[in-house]
């Protein structure tokens, strides 16, 4: 039940950010947003739809890769349901052992991250006048331009330089983003760090 009140509660705050985007599309005058965003102590969480390779040394027999079911928990020989929601792949193979070792002596468990999906809440949103709006998984280092290849672009009728990021992880603080002059003008100084969490909004031109 906790799981999913996580999830109504992680899309109600996407729906709410989403809300205060459309607010600004008319509007004009937003900040630029820094050129750097992301930050060195950045540690991939885990999230429903990953796949983890669970690896217990000299258990052949309990090592395997499951999958993150959609209410962040995880199954696996000796072990029914575990929490690995918004947990780093080292903290979950300690929470791993510690269930296993009511069955086996001292395991040793290494966690490997096959697929990468991450938690709602570090996803990033491409809205509006993209190509192919679409929610993509946040990776260290990733710039606008990363997501814009991943979404396919801007359609015709965007207005590219009017474009903005919502940081929900400021407080829904608002930044411009010129996505014509990066994309069409080949413009690399219009390339700015996503942050995890980000939405991209990108509105229509009305001329």
């Amino acid at each position: 039940m906790s799981a999913i009140r996580s999830t109504l509660f992680s899309g109600c705050k996407f729906l709410a950010a989403f809300a205060v985007a459309l607010s600004f599309l008319g509007c004009s005058g937003l900040p630029p947003a820094p050129k750097v965003a992301s930050s060195s102590e950045y540690s991939y969480k885990i999230g429903p739809g990953d796949s983890l390779n669970i690896v217990v040394w000299r258990n052949p027999e309990l090592s395997m890769t499951v999958p993150v079911r959609p209410d962040g928990k995880i199954s696996s020989p000796l072990i029914d349901d575990l929490d690995a929601m918004g947990k780093d792949s080292t903290s979950l193979a300690r929470d791993i052992e510690k269930e296993l070792s009511k069955f086996i002596r001292d395991p040793v468990v290494t966690v490997i991250v096959t697929t990468f999906v991450g938690p709602y809440s570090e996803q990033i949103r491409v809205v509006g006048a993209a190509a192919k709006p679409q929610i993509l998984a946040y990776k260290q280092k990733m710039t606008i331009l990363d997501v814009m290849i991943a979404v396919g672009g801007i359609t015709d009728f965007a207005d590219g330089n009017r474009a903005s990021i919502l940081r929900t992880s400021e407080n829904n603080t608002q930044y411009n983003v010129r996505l014509k002059d990066l994309i069409k003008n080949g413009d690399v100084s219009a390339n700015v760090e996503m942050k995890p969490g980000d939405v991209v909004v990108i509105p229509q031109s009305w001329f």
